[in-house]
C-alpha cells in the first residue's frame, strides 16, 4: 500500500484563499496535480473539501469521510461516503479499490494521517500566494519524512517526500 498526500500551499503555508485550494493554486502547479492524481486508485477527502472543492468529476473513485452520511458530490457517480476515521478509511479503501491511495483532504485530515503514521508519500506545491486562510506548517510537515527533493517550475516550488517504508 502507498499513501500519498497531495497538497498545495502559499508562500505562507495557506491551504486556502477565499474557501478554497484554487486561490492558492496556478497552471504550473494544476497541471502537475491533474498528472499525480490519474495514478491514483483512489482519492480520500473530508467532507468540507467535498463541498467546497470541485470533485464533482473524477478520473478514480473519490472517498469522502464524513460524520453526515449525505453524500455531497452525489452527482460523481464515483464517488463514496463513508464515516470512518482517516485511517479506517485508508484501510477500507484499500480493500476496495487498490493500493495506490492519494489524500486530498484538508489540514486536520492530512495532521491525523501524519500523526498515525499512515503517509508514505507527501507531493507539495508552494506558490507565491500570501493572506491565504488554513495555514499549515511545511517544516513540521516535511519533519515526518526522511527523503525530501525539491524542484522549482515556473516561480512553484514542488517538493516530494518520501518516508522509509516499514509497514
Amino acid at each position: 500500500m502507498r499513501v500519498t498526500v497531495t497538497l498545495v500551499v502559499g508562500a505562507d503555508g495557506s491551504t486556502t484563499k477565499n474557501g478554497n485550494s484554487a486561490g492558492v493554486s496556478n497552471t504550473v502547479d494544476r497541471t502537475a496535480f491533474l498528472a499525480r492524481r490519474r495514478n491514483a486508485d483512489c482519492i480520500i477527502i473530508g467532507g468540507n473539501t467535498a463541498r467546497t472543492e470541485p470533485y464533482h468529476r473524477t478520473p478514480v473513485p473519490v472517498i469522502v469521510i464524513s460524520k453526515s452520511l449525505i453524500n455531497p458530490l452525489a452527482d460523481n457517480r464515483l464517488a463514496h461516503c463513508w464515516n470512518l476515521s482517516p485511517t479506517d478509511a485508508i484501510e477500507r479503501a484499500a480493500k476496495t479499490f487498490g493500493p495506490n491511495i492519494h489524500i486530498e483532504a484538508g489540514a486536520a485530515i492530512i495532521r491525523e494521517l501524519m500523526d498515525a503514521d499512515c503517509v508514505d508519500e507527501l507531493e507539495l506545491s508552494i506558490t507565491d500566494v500570501v493572506g491565504g486562510e488554513d495555514l499549515i506548517d511545511v517544516k513540521e510537515l516535511l519533519s515526518h519524512f526522511s527523503e525530501v527533493d525539491e524542484k522549482v517550475e515556473a516561480g512553484t516550488r514542488f517538493i516530494s517526500a518520501r518516508r522509509k517504508l516499514s509497514r
